[in-house]
């Protein structure tokens, strides 16, 4: 047995070095290769300058320029910008639009490439509007999905999702296949980042049989690099091996070495999903290796963090730390927010290891806020949306389909009738008949499709309720559970002893205190979305229920020095339901304290107003702009902001007060003057004579 051991491990050694010199003899002709296109365009450069009547503005010219710009992009950024920049400036001179475009178009690559995003992203938009103008579809297309791609990398999936359609659309109509893949692949890249599998394999085969249509090798292969990553994730191990493999071996063939260093990545990950540490370091030194001639900031990212990955499982904490620390200053550096919250989670790992307990909560926190944002409502929503509409368009075609076929069916029976009898008579019933039928199947598609969009319509409106649900439980509720599971997992574990546990009891409580508010808030409301809110009126003193909050708020006022005053005569008597009004009062004074800052005062008021109390809740707080009072109680706002000492907030509190001050027959409002404080308003219903009779 150890023979066979030895034997194997001197086998091993020798593949490693065979195929070492192999890789390091393709990274020298990849490099000679870029060496030649880039030295053939300089040529056809220096020879277009050497004419007798050469300009600048000559539109060869320039577009030799932007083709050298590209071409080098990924090996010297400082000079693609320049060629671009220079690009432009001729291209203005000749009036020429199309050389502006694809300037614009290469300068945002650049910005891109160093993490620029809004620099990025106008220069994308300029060029885009260029391309439009000129009715160019392959260059709109292409600028369209790099601006939907820029997107996406800043955690924008609802922006991204709608350009990526806007050019799927577009490329449907044009016939651009080739373009049409490349979009259907990056919208596969959405769901994964969301993390639905199956819903980015379908984007994925979607591009997998286009490229086989167009029989292109590269594109092709470039597909199953990345479907290779998603069944690694999928933990579907043999399929990822089988694609990467296929698809290393079409690199190496062309050269194509900036995907090759990814697909060496892409196995590395897999023997990493295997516990294969040490192969999976052997394939990401490989990646680590095409690197060194590439420029590629981004594609080290996942590079790196891997490494760390797999020298963590192999014990060795000091690389795992080092090349994990690099992943998360790249991401830092070019504001890549995947990057950083993937490597954030692979510090809080090595970190717990080694017992750095505050350094390990702190990158656990960055990985928790960062997930947030990245799995926000409004990207949920969205690509939950274009997954209805897919299934909706799916069975809508099948129902055309299934129309087609029965009426080829009848033009088959007219069409023999025809043949066989010759009767006229017999000609007119069959196609009545199938004019009969034809308009039956119409029918029923209508009225099926009827019930489609009814049924869409109701799926929205639960995935509204669901993700906002979803939405405030993952944000408000998830992270302060996770810190407190993670310490007590650590305690359990005998990571920590019980001085460094008590040191983090303050923050605990503090976030036991805000779950607690929040399940109130978020019971009520959830009850009232999905089984209605009965309204309960009777008699009740208001001036009780609001010193009933001031008690229970006084602790947290106390903390901020702020002061609370109710001015509520003795006789405000109102008929509602005394639950109810009681989360509204709770929510507007806690919500006052929120953005009141310390030392500053909260005056809680009623005024009679004919067979109404209008009541008052004034802060002396930060206030509001117009375009949050606008937005404040319109129906699923959700705005959430942090308070003066950064208290948290679900943004549920004041749609639940709008809710039940106009179940029980009032109306709310609010006046806000920035760094003056706000005012909210509400109206309720008085204690009538006959009321208090019958109470």
């Amino acid at each position: 047995m150890s023979q066979r051991d030895i034997s194997l491990s001197s086998l091993a050694a020798r593949y490693f070095s065979t195929l070492c010199c192999i890789l390091v003899m393709l990274s020298g002709v990849q490099s000679e290769a870029q060496e030649t296109r880039a030295d053939e365009l300089n040529a056809r450069i220096k020879k277009q300058k050497s004419r007798a009547n050469f300009s600048v503005t000559d539109t060869v010219y320039i577009d030799l320029l932007n083709e050298l710009a590209r071409e080098i992009r990924f090996y010297d950024t400082d000079s693609l910008l320049n060629l671009s920049k220079r690009a432009l400036e001729y291209s203005k001179k000749a009036e020429y639009a199309r050389g502006q475009s694809v300037a614009y178009l290469r300068q945002g690559d650049y910005f891109s490439d160093k993490g620029e995003r809004d620099a990025a992203i106008n220069n994308f938009t300029k060029a885009l509007v260029l391309a439009k103008n000129l009715d160019d579809s392959a260059l709109t297309l292409r600028i369209i999905n790099n601006l939907a791609t820029e997107y996406a990398y800043n955690g924008d999936y609802a922006k991204s999702l709608n350009h990526y359609l806007e050019g799927v659309e577009m490329a449907e109509l044009k016939g651009e296949k080739e373009m049409l893949s490349i979009l259907n692949e990056n919208i596969a890249g959405l769901y994964e980042s969301q993390e639905d599998h199956e819903q980015a394999l379908v984007f994925y085969q979607k591009a997998k049989k286009l490229n086989d249509e167009l029989g292109d090798d590269i594109n092709s292969a470039m597909t199953m690099s990345n479907l290779a990553s998603l069944y690694a994730d999928m933990g579907k191990l043999d399929y990822a091996m089988f694609n990467v493999n296929r698809s290393i071996s079409i690199f190496e063939k062309h050269r194509v070495m900036d995907w090759l260093a990814y697909a060496y990545e892409t196995k590395g990950k897999v023997y990493l999903e295997q516990d294969k540490y040490q192969w999976a370091l052997y394939w990401y030194r490989q990646g680590e290796l095409l690197h060194e001639d590439l420029d590629d900031d981004r594609g080290k990212i996942d590079l790196y963090n891997g490494m760390a990955k797999a020298y963590l499982g192999k014990g060795i904490d000091s690389l795992s730390q080092r090349y994990a620390m690099q992943a998360f200053d790249i991401s830092n550096d070019i504001k890549f927010p995947e990057g950083t919250r993937e490597c954030a989670y692979t510090l809080y790992l090595v970190n717990k290891k080694n017992g750095n307990f505050q350094k390990a909560l702190a990158f656990h926190e960055i990985y928790e806020e960062i997930a947030e944002t990245l799995h926000r409502l409004e990207n949920k929503k969205s690509l939950t949306l274009l997954k209805t509409r897919s299934e909706y368009d799916q069975q809508k075609q099948e129902l055309i389909e299934a129309n087609e076929q029965a009426l080829a069916r009848q033009r088959g029976l007219i069409y023999a009738a025809i043949i066989v009898l010759i009767i006229f008579a017999i000609i007119t019933f069959f196609i009545k008949r199938a004019e009969k039928i034809q308009k039956k199947l119409n029918a029923e598609l209508q009225a099926k499709k009827e019930i489609l969009e009814e049924h869409e319509a109701a799926l929205v409106d639960s995935n509204e309720t669901k993700t906002k649900l979803f939405s405030i439980i993952g944000h408000d509720l998830r992270g302060p559970i996770g810190s407190l599971q993670g310490l007590l997992q650590m305690f359990s574990d005998g990571e920590m002893t019980k001085d460094e546990f008590f040191q983090f009891i303050p923050k605990l409580k503090k976030d036991v205190d805000h779950i607690y508010f929040t399940l109130n808030n978020l019971l009520s409301w959830g009850n009232s979305q999905m089984n209605g809110a009965t309204v309960k009126p009777s008699v009740f003193a208001l001036e009780s229920l609001v010193d009933d909050n001031i008690n229970l708020l006084s602790e947290l006022a106390k903390s901020k020095s702020i002061k609370i005053v109710s001015e509520l005569a003795g006789n405000t008597l109102i008929w509602s339901d005394s639950n109810q009004i009681d989360i509204v009062i709770r929510n507007l004074i806690s919500n006052a304290l929120k953005f009141t800052p310390e030392n500053g005062m909260i005056t809680i008021k009623a005024r009679e107003n004919n067979d109404l109390w209008e009541v008052s809740v004034r802060d002396t707080g930060v206030g509001m702009d117009k375009v949050t009072i606008e937005k404040l109680f319109k129906k699923n706002s959700n705005i959430s902001t942090y308070g003066t000492n950064n208290e948290k907030g679900t943004g549920l509190g004041l749609s639940l007060c709008k809710e039940m001050v106009e179940k029980n027959g009032g109306s709310i409002w609010v006046e806000s003057v920035l760094r003056k404080g706000s005012t909210f308003f509400f109206t309720l219903p008085k204690a009538e004579d006959k009321y208090s009779q019958a109470s």
